[in-house]
């Protein structure tokens, strides 16, 4: 936001239209014993070019690494018109829409945005929106229970190919909420979900399955399979989807013969910037019959008296604005700030952009394994199609390939290890279009150089 500075004589005639004899009357209700005089411990104002200076050396001590990690969190280009727009005070600083006379626009850019998301999701409406990716697959586990009135148990299929993090908040989420959820494992060798995986609760009472597509590994979903048999067996439908795939892949709103119930993600991949850690924010999607179960709010379009198109909000069914125990969810942060960004950059890309952008990252991923796994102590851990993302298996542990990386100025990728110790050294990589070919074989080099040092194979 530009910093427009008052003259003297700015601040002398607003202090005379108000009757005040300074600024110091301005906090004249504040007792003097209160008040703390001198702040001693801050130093003298700099000028905007010494503060300049100060930000890029700051910034300059974190580097410029090649960032090959992905896991939930990805480097996308942002055209620089995005954030020059977000950051106009007319979104920068706008607080929440509740007076629909004094708030149209912000208004229209989420209405905007709930269309762009039921359309690439293949959905019928949207909300606006939720605090992350993570968080959203637990408020969709608690939808599910909500909306599917015929089942009781309360129970949730996870993939053990489902991001780890989604699986660790979906239980702090909803664990406690009488919620209980139960693995499923993947293919040893194609690293997705066989739906055959599924036949072992045929008959019993399960109230949803989740599909990840593309997985944690990287690896595709037999999704249409997946989704007809969970329906066949009775459960909803809950698809956790990286939002820049499905400019290539098939929406969740047409898996199988009927489509997902619900749709859920993270929002960072559409303009927002890898920020340490964050802040994200979560979006989801659904079928109008389950549309008063889904958290966050929802614009709505009319007209006004004079038959011009208006904007409010629809239905808002959180916390905040009911009963607390009458709400849809209790986590209000909805993230507004990173939604604007999100429908900026949609509409710059359009849906061409977004498709080559997708393209672009399959291109990329595929180059960067095709080199990697020609040096000797890398494998690939599955033979299934992938797209941005996919996971390797080195000959000794990942921690110290990756800290050899680092001192290289390359962020390696995701030590998997942790998480899925039946792998091995699992190393999960990715590659968006932000890299190029010459930094693929950067990469490549700088591996092969330290999977051939003499201690490479220490622990």
């Amino acid at each position: 936001m530009p910093f427009i500075p008052h003259t003297t004589d700015d601040v002398r005639d607003m202090l005379a239209a108000i009757g005040a004899s300074g600024t110091e009357a301005l906090f004249d209700e504040i007792p003097p014993e209160l008040r703390c005089g001198e702040l001693k411990g801050i130093p003298p104002g700099a000028s905007e070019m010494q503060i300049g200076r100060l930000m890029a050396e700051r910034a300059a001590e974190d580097g410029r690494p090649l960032n090959f990690i992905g896991a939930g969190a990805y480097e996308h280009h942002v055209p620089s018109v995005v954030w020059a727009i977000v950051s106009r005070g007319e979104f920068y600083s706008a607080y929440t829409p509740y007076q629909a006379e004094a708030s149209q626009g912000t208004l229209q850019l989420l209405y905007e945005y709930q269309s762009m998301m039921a359309s690439l999701t293949g959905m019928d409406a949207s909300n606006a929106s939720l605090y992350d990716g993570a968080t959203a697959l637990g408020e969709a586990c608690l939808m599910a229970v909500r909306a599917h009135r015929k089942s009781k148990s309360a129970r949730i299929l996870l993939p053990a190919a489902l991001n780890p993090r989604y699986r660790d908040v979906t239980r702090a989420v909803a664990g406690n909420q009488r919620l209980s959820f139960e693995l499923l494992g993947y293919d040893d060798r194609g690293g997705h979900t066989p739906a055959a995986n599924l036949e072992r609760y045929r008959g019993e009472d399960i109230t949803a399955l989740v599909i990840q597509q593309p997985n944690f590994f990287g690896t595709l979903e037999d999704v249409d399979e997946l989704t007809d048999r969970a329906h066949e067996m009775g459960m909803l439908v809950i698809a956790v989807v990286n939002p820049v795939s499905l400019a290539l892949l098939k929406p969740p709103g047409e898996w199988g013969a009927r489509g997902v119930d619900i749709v859920c993600g993270e929002g960072q991949p559409l303009g927002v910037p890898l920020s340490s850690g964050g802040p994200y924010f979560g979006f989801m999607t659904t079928r109008m019959e389950h549309i008063r179960q889904m958290p966050g709010r929802i614009i709505g379009r009319t007209v006004d008296l004079e038959g011009k198109p208006g904007y409010t909000l629809t239905l808002q069914a959180r916390e905040q604005h009911i009963r607390r125990s009458k709400a849809t969810s209790n986590i209000c942060t909805n993230q507004g700030l990173l939604v604007t960004a999100a429908t900026i950059h949609m509409s710059l890309l359009g849906a061409r952009g977004l498709e080559k952008v997708a393209a672009t990252c399959m291109e990329r991923s595929a180059a960067l394994v095709d080199a990697l796994a020609k040096i000797p102590g890398v494998r690939v851990a599955f033979d299934r199609p992938r797209v941005h993302e996919a996971l390797l298996v080195l000959d000794r542990p990942v921690r110290g390939v990756l800290d050899a990386l680092a001192s290289r100025g390359i962020v390696g990728g995701f030590d998997a290890s942790a998480d899925y110790p039946a792998l091995g050294n699992a190393l999960l990589v990715c590659a968006t279009e932000t890299r190029t070919q010459e930094d693929i074989e950067t990469y490549a080099r700088a591996l092969r150089e330290i999977m051939s040092g003499a201690s490479s194979h220490a622990a």
